[in-house]
């Protein structure tokens, strides 16, 4: 466990290492208790380094071994070594000598799964950001990039399979029933990319050939029994990698391409050159074990992982204030491909919706950072919505910016540029500027301030000489450290309508407007538009064109006339969720700015589009998706109490189910479609049917009840399953066919920890008192351990992060369970635990007998002996 002081490491205090190392080889003897690794680094002083400065590697919570010095052990007076640290004095005085270290491990012991550790008998290695220092004394730092040689051994009945980073090399048996394999990674990478697999493992194995003629072995390695479960995880890594080739020019550049599932994993999956490792959520699929979201899931994230071989490891960060670099170009990557695969403005919807339940609080909260932070003391802290999401949102205004070839050129130009070499985003833009000939000065705002700015909007109408002019004013609120904000450039993609619904193209002088973009670089931009003979309707922001706020007093006539009729998908979606959160917000607060007609025209408007069989399946399930009452309380803003929040979403949801009444149930009924259907629309009908069974089982619609057991009853896939039993259990009121349905449903996956975690989430949303009671119960269930990530997620996350009614129920109680729970899994996996507390952010909007609760909760975690660095961070930032 690391002390709880811990110095702020600070962007502007980078400086490149006096010693770098240019060849690493590593011989590991694999030993569940007693883990023996010997690594000899060439290590080369840089230029203006004196001969006479030490060598300071970074370790943690190492025991040193053995220290060689090109050979030669090293005395005992030219060495200091702390389990952080090991400093070599009196270094030879050529540029370049060898260091030989042996250290030695316990994996079976490292609950931290950070570093090379054990997972049901396999030994799995993860290092980033700093988990190679866990494994030997190193300069543990992105802008040091070595070429890799590692030789594993093990017993090898226990491990027959033994990898690393690369390709494979010399392989043989030992005495004493052990055998060895070595691997050659050719291409120089920082120690966050290193990684090691042995165990017993079965594989699915495929072959792809690039675009240049190269054969390359595909391999995925999962648990025994499982290999057809990554079926489609293979045919995902496969469209991917053509998809990289057609659209980015990548090729991949070595022989073979592994992937490992394993089921202690604190991410969802990690890039490793040539070895990827996953967590085996994110690869084990099929249909009586994983939803259709399972599915697409598995898809992008395959997908993510396999782009980070250009944008991740072939191009790197020179440090960890650039992780947005990585991350955010190869998110917005992902979502392209995901685009490109499925239905373009459903992804661009869940997109958004993903990046306003999660980033959007976290850059209104006290954990608001910018894109690139200038400060942490702790690193994985930093692996958040804003630096992945709102990232990727950067990256995609470029993209609008300066259009698709400008940026497929300037993606290009980074490649050849930075091949091999450790980037910052400075360097990113830069290619861009070339290519389009542009200047990003004022963008590059975006990656320095945190927050979400505001676009106020305004419009006016001259009948007399048909002029429609649209004034738009940019802000952007405080956020913790940063009080005053820059302008930033904001693309704003929009059309306007005509009365029949049909985009007209109005004519206008503005230099602002660049084709359907009006892009904002000033505090106010006034846009004015003649050749008009009625007032338009302005459909603004379409497809998010940029991760801001829009504030434009439309009125709701306005909202329902684009919900039926604008051309841009994404719109129309917004025009409903946005229709439905403020009639939400205004019912909770007790407001006046719905009437009784206004909720009648959303109820209907919203019907219609989920009954009109013109309009794809997914978009329609899209659009009866609610605004949850996580989303309604934080759009309310302040002194929120979540009984009323759940009363209004209620009454909504009863008053939909019964318009839709018996024409929902029969459209259920005819969206019953072959199970066996894995296109994208039967997905898209499963998506919808099981989106309208709320509706009809809370407004009680004759029949409903019924249509939902039987669905569970005869379900024959995971998503049919899955749809009718969280509909039971949160909407049925019927307590006896909840609890019979999850006990059947316990009894025929209890075996499988994948499924049953969705099994604790689906509980872990039960509302109100019964919610906490559920939820204690659970706490000690013998099937729920904090010791694997996903299971502590599946229920601690959920429950706290949207079920507010349950944990802000009977007092303290919810939040002092959660609290318990983090501080035990604070000295087991900190790196979790901290992650996990950062989903209460928003406590701050609810009334005060609830924030004070919280509040209480997070002082008692603070005052933990030892606490780590990790949670102390994230617990600090969410008091102040």
């Amino acid at each position: 466990m690391r002390t709880t002081t811990a110095p702020v490491i600070r962007l502007k205090n980078y400086t490149p290492p006096a010693y770098t190392i240019t060849h690493v080889d590593m011989d590991v003897s694999l030993a569940a208790e007693d883990t023996v690794v010997t690594t000899t680094m060439k290590v080369v002083r840089q230029a203006g380094t004196p001969t006479s400065a030490p060598l300071v590697l970074d370790g943690d919570e190492l025991s040193l071994d053995g220290l060689w010095i090109n050979g030669d052990k090293a005395d005992d007076a030219n060495y200091s070594t702390t389990p952080v640290e090991l400093k070599i004095h009196r270094l030879p005085e050529t540029a370049a000598f060898d260091v030989t270290i042996r250290t030695r491990l316990a994996p079976v012991k490292n609950t931290k799964l950070m570093g090379l550790y054990q997972s049901s008998g396999v030994f799995c290695t993860q290092c980033e950001a700093e988990g190679f220092r866990r494994i030997t004394y190193f300069l543990d730092r992105p802008d040091v990039l070595a070429v890799y040689k590692v030789r594993l051994e093990a017993d090898k009945a226990t491990c027959p399979i033994l990898l690393a980073n690369g390709n494979p090399g010399e392989a043989g048996e030992l005495p004493d029933g052990r055998h060895f394999a070595v691997w050659h990674d050719p291409h120089p990478k920082p120690s966050y990319l290193f990684a090691m697999v042995g165990g017993d493992l079965d594989v699915l194995s495929d072959t792809f050939t690039t675009a240049s003629g190269r054969h390359v072995d595909l391999n995925i390695y999962v648990e025994t029994g499982k290999a057809a479960q990554a079926a489609y995880a293979m045919d995902a890594l496969k469209r991917s990698m053509v998809w990289d080739e057609l659209e980015y020019g990548c090729e991949y550049d070595l022989e073979v391409f592994n992937i490992v599932a394993v089921s202690d994993f604190n991410m969802g999956a990690m890039e490793n050159k040539g070895l990827n490792v996953f967590n085996d959520k994110y690869v084990l699929a099929d249909a009586d074990l994983a939803t259709d979201a399972d599915f697409a899931n598995i898809e992008a994230i395959i997908a993510h992982e396999y782009f980070h071989n250009w944008t991740g490891n072939r191009i790197t960060c020179r440090d960890w204030f650039q992780l947005c670099l990585k991350e955010g170009l190869t998110v917005y990557r992902d979502q392209e491909f995901s685009a490109d695969q499925r239905s373009r403005a459903v992804q661009r919807i869940q997109q958004v919706r993903w990046l306003k339940s999660g980033q959007f609080p976290e850059d209104a909260g006290p954990l608001a950072h910018p894109v690139r932070p200038s400060a942490y003391k702790e690193i994985n802290n930093f692996y958040t919505a804003t630096v992945y999401q709102k990232g990727a949102e950067l990256v995609r205004m470029i993209a609008t910016l300066i259009g698709p070839e400008a940026y497929r050129a300037g993606t290009d130009l980074y490649f050849e540029r930075h091949d091999g070499e450790a980037a910052v985003v400075e360097d990113f833009l830069k290619c861009f500027e070339d290519a389009a000939g542009v200047d990003l000065s004022q963008f590059a705002r975006w990656y320095e301030q945190a927050g979400t700015p505001n676009v106020d909007v305004e419009e006016e109408w001259d009948a007399g000489s048909c002029k429609y002019t649209l004034v738009l004013r940019q802000h952007t609120p405080p956020t913790p450290g940063q009080q005053s904000k820059k302008l930033v450039p904001i693309p704003v993609r929009f059309g306007l309508m005509g009365s029949d619904g049909s985009d007209i193209e109005p004519r206008t002088r503005s230099s602002a407007v660049k084709d359907d973009v009006i892009v904002l670089t000033r505090r106010e931009t006034k846009v004015t538009f003649t050749g008009l003979k009625t007032k338009p309707t302005p459909s603004l922001l379409r497809g998010f064109s940029a991760p801001v706020k829009l504030n434009f007093a439309e009125t709701q006539a306005s909202r329902l006339f684009r919900a039926e009729h604008d051309s841009d998908l994404f719109n129309r979606w917004e025009a409903l969720d946005g229709y439905g959160l403020s009639l939400l917000s205004d019912d909770a607060t007790g407001g006046s700015s719905f009437t009784e007609k206004d909720r009648e025209a959303f109820v209907l408007a919203l019907c219609k589009t989920a009954l009109d069989d013109s309009i794809e399946p997914q978009f329609r399930a899209n659009a009866l998706s609610l605004p949850n009452e996580m989303a309604v309380a934080r759009n309310i803003g302040k002194n929120v109490d979540p009984a009323i929040v759940q009363q209004s979403r209620s009454a909504l949801l009863k008053s939909i189910g019964r318009q839709l009444g018996k024409r929902g149930l029969d459209l259920m009924t005819k969206l019953d479609t072959d199970p066996n259907a894995d296109d994208l629309a039967a997905s898209g009908e499963r998506a919808l049917k099981y989106s309208l069974l709320p509706f009809l089982l809370v407004s009680g619609v004759e029949g409903a009840h019924n249509l939902a057991q039987s669905q569970f009853v005869q379900a024959k896939t995971m998503t049919d399953r899955m749809g009718a039993l969280s509909a039971i259990v949160h909407f049925s009121g019927d307590e006896v066919m909840s609890e019979q349905c999850l006990e059947a449903f316990y009894d025929r996956y209890e075996d499988n920890d994948l499924v049953l975690n969705t099994w604790f989430t689906l509980q872990a949303m039960v509302p109100n008192a019964a919610g906490l009671e559920r939820f204690e119960r659970l706490l000690d269930h013998p099937k729920f351990s904090l010791n694997n990530p996903n299971r502590a997620r599946s229920l601690l996350g959920p429950f706290a992060a949207n079920n507010p009614t349950a944990f802000y129920a009977n007092g303290a109680k919810g939040a002092t369970l959660f609290a318990q729970q983090i501080m035990t899994l604070d000295d087991k996996n900190p790196q979790i635990a901290a992650r996990l507390l950062t989903v209460i952010s928003s406590y701050r909007v609810f009334k005060a007998p609830i924030s004070d609760a919280v509040t209480e909760a997070l002082r008692t975690i603070r005052a933990k002996e030892p606490l780590s660095i990790d949670v102390q961070e994230i617990v600090d930032s969410l008091l102040s």
